[in-house]
């Protein structure tokens, strides 16, 4: 038995978990799509062997929605250490303005949990409320196009990117709302666990496609999963689990059931990529993802499965696979 015949029968992880608490901050009139797509996300992550553990937090025991719907919420905030998200769901901006009714308490915990180590979120209007907590001074973020204007004019130093999904830095995630917050919390999984786990959640919610943030609101971790072939399934299961390992494509083949120029002739179909191309997609997105909580590109390029930063360098330059490197697996 081939050692990828092995690690798929084992069903082996090449992420270590981290998952923790996932606190979602609710104001009055919050939309719920904004909270519900990202708390289907972390719950069925949950169900699939995940330990987040979801908590609802406001300032009044009862939360009215845009929607009608009530939310009961606790006044209680969990202690929280680096590995927790907190969550700020947008609200009709109409019914507070774009500021948002986030209090003094609510903006001091997010600035002290990004302070501590710990990443938060905000979706739609949300992303005001991290803008007066001081978490977007210098950062770039971006939030609903019908208000990003808004958010720019208000915040000068924050780098409002306008028409996109969502943006990451340095543990502040911005996303433009509405159904966007699902795929920013499939990222999130995505960088936490692997692109693997975040492709089952998407599957499991029938999610057609995994958007990445760089998508006009029309990321990092568009996965070319929207085919329907099965080898090719398979074999980005096993390219996810362990993008930082050698994977010969004889053995990927096999644990795969093809041949190896059929696998190879599938998955230029399926996703426009060879084997060693995707996986590149996957290294350099991980490594994008490590640099932004302070790697050095060396550290990144050798955690990630490259043997040097050199390669590195020239993918992220070049914003791309390297198409020499993808004639490789051809």
């Amino acid at each position: 038995m081939s050692r990828v015949d092995r690690q798929l029968q084992l069903g082996a992880s090449g992420a270590a978990p981290r998952p923790g608490a996932v606190v979602f901050l609710l104001v009055p009139q919050l939309h719920l799509l904004d909270l519900a797509g990202p708390a289907q996300v972390f719950s069925t992550a949950a169900d699939l062997g995940y330990d987040y553990r979801l908590h609802y937090v406001a300032a009044t025991p009862e939360v009215p929605t845009v929607q009608g719907v009530s939310l009961r919420a606790t006044l209680d905030w969990p202690a929280l250490d680096r590995d927790d998200l907190v969550v700020v769901p947008g609200w009709r901006v109409s019914a507070h303005g774009p500021a948002g009714p986030v209090g003094p308490d609510g903006l001091r915990r997010l600035a002290d949990h990004h302070a501590a180590g710990g990443t938060v979120a905000s979706v739609c209007a949300g992303a005001f409320a991290l803008a007066r907590a001081g978490l977007l001074d210098g950062r770039r973020c971006t939030t609903h196009h019908d208000v990003q204007d808004e958010l720019a004019r208000r915040h000068p130093a924050a780098r409002v990117v306008r028409d996109v999904l969502y943006v990451v830095d340095d543990r502040v995630v911005s996303s433009a709302g509405i159904a966007s917050g699902i795929d920013v919390a499939l990222h999130l999984i995505a960088t936490r666990h692997g692109p693997a786990v975040a492709a089952r959640i998407a599957r499991t919610l029938v999610v057609y496609a995994r958007r990445n943030g760089h998508e006009q609101q029309a990321s990092a971790m568009m996965r070319h999963r929207s085919h329907l072939s099965d080898a090719v399934h398979r074999a980005q299961d096993l390219i996810d689990a362990h993008y930082a390992e050698p994977l010969p494509l004889a053995e990927l083949a096999a644990a795969c059931g093809v041949a190896e120029r059929t696998l190879s002739r599938l998955f230029r179909q399926a996703t426009g990529l060879t084997p060693l191309g995707y996986q590149q997609l996957l290294r350099v997105e991980r490594a994008e993802h490590l640099i932004g909580h302070g790697t050095t590109v060396e550290a990144a390029a050798r955690t990630v499965g490259f043997t040097d930063a050199r390669m590195l360098r020239r993918l992220r330059a070049r914003g791309r696979p390297d198409p020499a490197a993808l004639r490789l697996a051809g």
